[in-house]
């Protein structure tokens, strides 16, 4: 089993990897498989299901599926250029996609939220259509949105999981598809889990763009936090949320060096960086997936931490801790799921909590059955947690969330360096539980907005 880093930490626009990226993406690819048509299309269609079609409109799940189909992507997007799209769009019903003639699109026709039909295969579906003059369908393709920026088709869906083993296991050096498995590994080869992932990204990549793409990704999450860390204002989508990162930050800066700050103010700091990237990414800001938007705090809060207040830390080691994060991010991928639409919040700040949990017992020097167990601790004590964004919008309480996300991922390595690795739970058993209990946990938990605090807190 092989999931890069790279697509565990990748650059993206919020609001949500699911009901922004994913669409986007699904949108782009609909464009590629229709240039290879042998037909012209005249118009577009959309029809947004599940949880795209509950929360979108709070996601922006309709704005992003209109800038896929006009061709942008989430890693490039120019918002100038979007904003100026979205205008052209809204004067002359038209979308003008690269490598495509001018196509007949008006959002308030074309882009259905479909809140009746669920697709089978996942919670987030939309489908994409091109019709010709008179509207009859020509190519139709459904796509789902899968959690993190992913988008399988519903063929690639149904066909998830039927990989061939050995040809897996051929592809790179260390393919553990369980933790128990990467633990054996660990044992048998003598490295690192860091380094056992390296050795796998090595076959796909050189070291130089290796080294670069890690570098990046770090940039990318300080950039996005510093601009968190400055902004003030109302966030939009009408619940009137305040940014509240600036203002704890400049306090606990001016309280710095105090001789009576309480011990636990730690946590305060930790919270303030996780807030900030949560702030920008309910702003439609850059951010980048760790492993999806909703949880995109979790991980580089705890990095923050670590770099800014634990001595001997060096952005030297940055390295290790992506990797052995990734590592973990992927196991939880590959046998449960990063979705909130599929597992609720459990799956997205319950993971994003155990990378970073993982990656910090690596760079504070534990040991590979430390750092698993890290990863289990983390995991264990979000099992359970729902999804359940007030009017959709991914603010009340997914900002927070982060923040305490990361004081667990904090909490949960430092446990599990005092202790030597043995541990009642193995991580393997706490990813099945995740999966086992978001399988059975109602739909109304499940980033529909139906169920929860969703419907217990007033909506203005």
């Amino acid at each position: 089993m092989f999931l890069s880093v790279f697509d565990l930490f990748k650059l993206g626009v919020g609001p949500s990897s699911s009901h922004t990226m994913g669409p986007m993406v699904a949108a782009a690819r609909f464009l590629t498989a229709l240039q290879g048509q042998p037909f012209q299309a005249k118009g577009l269609r959309a029809s947004l299901h599940g949880s795209l079609a509950f929360t979108g409109k709070g996601h922006a799940t309709d704005r992003a599926t209109i800038l896929g189909l006009a061709g942008f992507t989430p890693a490039s997007m120019d918002m100038e250029a979007a904003e100026a799209a979205l205008a052209e769009n809204r004067a002359t019903g038209r979308l003008t996609p690269p490598g495509l003639p001018p196509l007949a699109f008006d959002p308030d026709r074309d882009l259905r939220f479909d809140y009746d039909t669920v697709l089978p295969g996942h919670a987030n579906g939309m489908t994409l259509q091109a019709t010709d003059a008179q509207g009859d369908v020509l190519f139709q393709q459904i796509y789902y949105s899968i959690g993190g920026g992913f988008v399988m088709t519903d063929a690639e869906l149904a066909a998830r999981g039927s990989e061939d083993r050995t040809d897996a296991a051929a592809s790179v050096p260390f393919p553990f598809a369980s933790a128990a498995e990467m633990l054996q590994m660990a044992e048998k080869s003598g490295k690192s889990i860091a380094r056992m992932k390296a050795a796998n990204e090595l076959c796909f990549r050189g070291q130089a763009d290796l080294d670069a793409g890690l570098a990046g990704i770090w940039r990318a999450m300080r950039d996005c936090m510093d601009r968190g860390l400055a902004a003030e204002g109302i966030l939009p989508g009408g619940l009137n949320v305040r940014r509240r990162a600036k203002a704890i930050h400049d306090t606990l800066q001016a309280e710095r060096g105090l001789n009576m700050t309480a011990p636990h103010v730690i946590n305060d700091w930790m919270s303030t960086y996780a807030m900030a990237v949560n702030e920008e990414n309910a702003a439609g800001g850059a951010v980048v997936t760790a492993p999806t938007n909703g949880a995109a705090g979790t991980v580089p809060a705890v990095i923050r931490y670590w770099l800014d207040h634990v001595p001997g830390a060096s952005e030297r080691q940055l390295p290790d801790f992506l990797l052995t994060a990734a590592a973990v991010g992927g196991l939880i991928k590959h046998n449960a799921s990063i979705s909130g639409a599929e597992c609720g919040c459990q799956a997205e700040v319950g993971s994003a909590a155990a990378m970073a949990a993982a990656g910090l017992a690596a760079v504070l020097g534990g040991s590979p059955g430390q750092i698993e167990n890290a990863a289990e601790i983390a995991l264990e004590h979000h099992l359970g947690m729902t999804c359940d964004p007030v009017r959709g919008l991914v603010q009340v309480p997914c900002i927070e969330r982060n923040g305490l996300g990361a004081i667990k991922a904090v909490a949960a390595a430092s446990l599990a360096l005092r202790g030597d690795g043995s541990h009642i739970v193995p991580l393997d058993a706490a990813i099945e539980t995740m999966r086992q209990t978001g399988r059975d946990m109602s739909e109304k938990y499940k980033e529909t907005s139906l169920g929860g605090l969703a419907v217990n807190v007033p909506n203005c």
